[in-house]
Parts: C-alpha cells; structure tokens; sequence
C-alpha cells in the first residue's frame, strides 16, 4: 500500500482553498507548518500571522491559498479523510467476507495513527490529533448546511457510506446501518479525547483499545448469528 500511496494524490474539495497547496513548495510548507502550529497552540490562538511569523513569510502570502483559518481547517480536515478512506479501500478490498472486512473497516478507523512517509510535508499523527480535538469546530457553525450543499464534508460522509454499507453486507436486517456506521466513525474521535481530557468517563486505556470498544459494540449491535 505505501508503494500505491506514493503515486497517489488526496483530493480536496476545490472550494477550501484559492490556490491549492500541493502546486508550489511555499503551499507545503503552509500546510506542514499550520498543522505543526494548531498542534502547538490550538486553532483558537492559531492566525495567519503566526504561520506567517512561523514559516519567514508575508501573512498576505498565506491568503492567497486560503481565505481564512476555517477554509484552512475544512482542508485539513478533508485532507485527513481522504487519506483515511484510502487507507480503508485498500485494506478492505480484496477482503471477500463481510464480517471480516468490517471488523479490519473498524480497525483502520480506530487504531493509533502512524506517520505515512508517503506525504512527507504532513505529519499524520499531529493531524490525527487535531482531528480529535478540533474537528466538531469545523462544522459546528452556521455556515454548516450550506457548506454541506457544497460538498465540504463529502469525504466524511463518503467513509460513513462506505462503513454503513459493510454492516449492512453483515447484516441485512439491521434497521440502523448509517446511525451505527457515523457512531463508530465520530466515536473513535470522541473516546480518544476522552482518554486524554477525561480518562475517568471511559474505559478506554493503555489495556482496553478503542478498537476493541466499538468492534464490540458493532458487533454486539448486528444479527447474533453472525460471525463476528
């Protein structure tokens, strides 16, 4: 797979940024480095005059990419899936058992995140984090519906479909695949920030995985005779 990704380019909504960032080496470096900086000091104190400060360049320059930090955001986001649903295709798709396949679905999108050589400008296990921790503050506003109309959160729903209609191949009957598939999916998220904000309201911990978690939980929800 690291071979096929190197080849590949994650393909981003063209409506989060004015000039895309993969087409000049100043545009990498925005994108490494924001991910560095809201890392360091969160999307709230994050501006565009920080990065500027950060990378040795006009603050004007960053606005000819993005029109301001919460296209960056939606980017980085979007970014971030796409890349997480590669990672799904390719480690489910010549998978020919419905159960297996989603229980290796639930495990792409809950493991721990390890840095892709295959993107050297992005570090993925920084951006997982800010996933974590900042992703709801990139729809979350009132902006959200007509965001969604333009297709802003097409990679996320696109994963969500992908999961749904695995639970569905394990389990025809089950009259909630979609509820169950952006539970798993939103959930993974919210049970790290807990384990790193709020370790006393779950019981996921250096023991008890994430993974083990929602495997249970999805599983737990399908047809008892299945066999997963």
């Amino acid at each position: 797979m690291k071979h096929l990704l190197q080849t590949i380019k994650i393909e981003v909504n063209k409506k989060t940024y004015l000039k895309d960032p993969e087409s000049s080496a100043l545009g990498k470096r925005i994108v490494e480095h924001s991910i560095l900086l809201i890392h360091e000091i969160g999307f709230e104190a994050f501006t565009f005059k920080k990065l500027g400060d950060r990378i040795s360049s006009n603050e004007s320059s960053i606005y000819r990419y993005f029109e301001n930090k919460h296209k960056l955001l939606l980017y980085l986001t979007s970014w971030y899936w796409g890349w997480l649903e590669y990672q799904l295709v390719f480690a489910t798709n010549s998978i020919a058992d419905p159960s297996e396949k989603l229980r290796i679905a639930i495990e792409i999108i809950s493991k721990p995140v390890v840095l892709d050589t295959s993107f050297s400008h992005i570090n993925e296990v920084l951006l997982n984090n800010i996933i974590i921790n900042e992703y709801s503050k990139s729809y979350l506003t009132k902006e959200v519906d007509t965001e969604n109309k333009e297709g802003y959160f097409e990679i996320y729903k696109r994963m969500v479909l992908r999961i749904s209609e695995m639970i569905i191949e394990v389990d025809q009957e089950y009259p909630f695949p979609s509820s169950l598939a952006s539970t798993a999916l939103d959930g993974t998220l919210h049970q790290y920030f807990l384990t790193q904000h709020f370790p006393s309201l779950t019981n996921c911990n250096k023991e008890v995985t994430p993974t083990e978690y929602f495997s249970h939980l999805v599983f737990n929800s399908l047809n008892k005779n299945t066999n997963g």
